[in-house]
């Protein structure tokens, strides 16, 4: 099984924070939240990872490099016009020619998959949606389910009078490749506004799985701020909004994109 991480997004309600980091690099405890998102990874068995790029795209793979000192092996794919997040997995289809995990790079989890991976198979499913409840469905993608897990409906965002569930989408998706097939290639495409909603027209079968772990959104300062207390144990060092965050680590090229590749500090189109 591999597994694409998406991390291109900018985390403007973060900023200055993101102002020099994206957001996946922001750190949870001593080490960035990308970093915990692929250690979870390897400890459910996924060591093929890619990861998207755009806004700042060097710096996720100056830290990372190929992913070896962490027991992975990492893809970069860059994206200079950001393709959403179905459009960031059609990319790479080629490379996600198997069953894939989709995870988007701003949650905070210690969550174990093999539950939810477990399900998807059982169920024979050609795409499993992890769940969650909240508080405030007109924040997110919320779903209508049967007991049997089947999906019946996807509402991204809906306005109060259009909420009938307070399960959402959290985030985390595990995909058949064939999915890829139901995406138009090289424009922006998201499973939640679009690819949901036409799976279901068509007829695919979409399972959701309600999952009970702590998973948070880290997009905006108070639930960045909340992911950190709940990592250190206690109320962490206030956030400065007036310092911006920056990680280096040593370079060694070259470095391998999908589409493109690295030299010393910048990326060339291929």
């Amino acid at each position: 099984m591999k597994a694409l991480i998406l991390a291109a997004g900018e985390g403007s309600r973060l900023r200055p924070l993101t102002l020099t980091c994206p957001k996946p690099m922001l750190p949870i405890g001593e080490k960035p939240l990308l970093e915990h998102i692929i250690l979870l990874l390897r400890r459910c068995g996924i060591t093929r990872i890619a990861i998207n790029l755009h806004y700042k795209p060097w710096i996720i793979p100056l830290y990372f490099w190929d992913g070896y000192p962490w027991g992975v092996k990492i893809t970069y794919s860059m994206e200079e016009t950001l393709l959403g997040s179905a459009g960031a997995a059609k990319r790479l289809q080629h490379y996600l020619d198997e069953t894939f995990v989709v995870f988007y790079g701003d949650l905070y989890t210690e969550m174990d998959l093999g539950p939810l991976v477990d399900f998807h198979r059982e169920e024979g499913a050609q795409i499993t949606v992890a769940l969650y409840e909240v508080d405030n469905p007109c924040a997110c993608g919320i779903v209508d389910m049967a007991a049997d897990g089947r999906i019946r409906r996807f509402v991204e965002k809906p306005a109060p009078n259009e909420v009938f569930s307070n399960l959402a989408n959290a985030g985390i998706y595990i995909v058949e490749p064939c999915i890829l097939d139901y995406v138009p290639p090289e424009q922006p495409y998201d499973f939640g506004r679009d690819l949901f909603p036409r799976l279901l027209a068509e007829g695919v079968d979409v399972r959701g799985y309600p999952i009970h772990d702590l998973l948070i959104d880290i997009g905006t300062p108070d639930k960045y701020q909340e992911a950190r207390r709940i990592y250190q144990g206690g109320e962490p060092w206030p956030l400065d909004l007036g310092v911006d965050l920056k990680h280096s680590a040593p370079l060694t090229p070259p470095w391998k994109f999908e589409g493109s590749r690295m030299g010393c500090a910048h990326l060339v189109q291929a």
